[in-house]
């Protein structure tokens, strides 16, 4: 293989190791992965895999817009620390780590994940999430 060919194939590889890192240890939430992927590859041809660095973004934030003001990103109430506990920033309710090391069970519902986006997201951006936010966003937690 000549030298660009061979630093394209190891991007793609190193690509793919991130993906089926996101996944690894469960199969539903690569499902729920593969789904987000393919509406976002659906939305944007050019569209090459999740960005952990993107979920990291959108789960500290700070984002403005959202319902709830208290609330500007995901650390908000899960804490800078995805793996440790967090509190409800109302109730004071104590809520599971984020990250799926922490909380391996974590994104394996796919009522459940799409349940919490719908409420979430709004929250904190006031609006839905893209399938590509949502992809990033189990991405970045999944490597936690």
């Amino acid at each position: 293989m000549k030298k660009p060919t061979l630093l394209l194939a190891a991007a793609l590889v190193a690509l793919g190791a991130g993906v089926a890192l996101a996944a690894a240890g469960d199969p539903e939430r690569a499902r729920i992965l593969d789904g987000y992927a393919a509406q976002t590859k659906a939305q944007s041809p050019d569209f090459a895999g999740f960005s952990a660095a993107s979920g990291r973004a959108l789960y500290m934030g700070p984002h403005a817009g959202g319902k709830v003001a208290e609330t500007p990103g995901c650390a908000s109430c899960h804490t800078a620390n995805p793996a440790g506990p967090g509190r409800h920033y109302k109730t004071g309710r104590d809520i599971l780590p984020m990250a799926v090391s922490a909380n391996p069970k974590r994104f394996t519902d796919p009522a459940e994940v799409e349940k919490r986006f719908e409420r979430d997201c709004v929250n904190v951006l006031g609006r839905a999430c893209t399938a590509r936010e949502k992809g990033d966003f189990i991405t970045f937690l999944a490597n936690q």
